[in-house]
């Protein structure tokens, strides 16, 4: 009898990375697992959820609670909101030239202040006050301001994904976003993992940065924000 196929560690990547390297993250809930609220807003559900995993959700973000899934094509129960919606592109390291950066600092929690305003200002995708703890971020700063970032968010077992790649408006243009790539996936590259990377499908100039960089697309993806009805009963835990 033939045996199913191994599902490829980044098709369900947050729940490969909270069942491996970042298991230590993981809050669970029956079958479910997602990352600490304060952390990162995914949550993981199984390949091909039931009833009982979306009565867990519930219980999870309780009634009217919000949670975001990365990865998931499928639809939530009937009368459940859909907060956004995005199509997105999973793109996987297929030569990248890695290398430290000189001017590139290590951030962590002391820098969150700056990083939550360099966010704020560029919008490169969900950051967190604890989102410094997933792994290497690092950053250029200017005149003492921090300017531009990047650094490591998911990690599924022998990958890692480059994240929250942003550059202030002003300083943008001086190849700061390619540096800061090159530079965290150089920290990756040496552990052993392979980088990866997400980006908006509509993203094009992001996109063809990757791409310029040494990125290859492996599949498109989706991103779902899904609200639990208001009135839901939720199942005693």
């Amino acid at each position: 009898m033939p045996h199913a196929p191994v599902p490829h560690p980044l098709d369900n990547p947050t729940r490969a990375a909270l069942t491996g390297p970042h298991a230590h993250f993981a809050e669970r809930h029956g079958a479910l697992l997602r990352y600490p609220a304060e952390v990162a807003p995914w949550l993981a559900l199984p390949d091909d959820p039931d009833e009982t995993d979306w009565a867990d959700v519930a219980a999870f973000a309780g009634p009217g609670g919000a949670l975001a899934l990365a990865g998931f094509g499928g639809e939530p129960p009937a009368g459940w909101e859909i907060t956004f919606r995005a199509d997105g592109v999973q793109m996987v390291d297929a030569g990248l030239a890695a290398k430290p950066d000189e001017e590139a600092v290590p951030l962590g929690p002391a820098d969150v202040p700056d990083i939550l305003d360099l966010v704020e200002r560029t919008r490169p995708g969900p950051f967190l006050t604890r989102t410094v703890e997933l792994g290497t971020y690092l950053g250029i700063r200017r005149g003492g301001t921090l300017v531009a970032m990047a650094g490591e968010r998911m990690r599924p077992p022998g990958w890692t994904e480059i994240s929250a790649v942003c550059t202030a408006p002003e300083f943008r243009g001086q190849g700061l976003a390619a540096r800061l790539i090159l530079a965290v996936a150089d920290g990756i590259k040496a552990r052993g993992d392979t980088p990866f990377l997400h980006a908006a499908a509509d993203n094009t100039n992001a996109v063809r940065l990757y791409e310029s960089l040494g990125f290859r697309l492996r599949r498109p993806t989706k991103f779902l924000g899904v609200r639990v009805p208001a009135g839901a009963v939720v199942p005693a835990g």
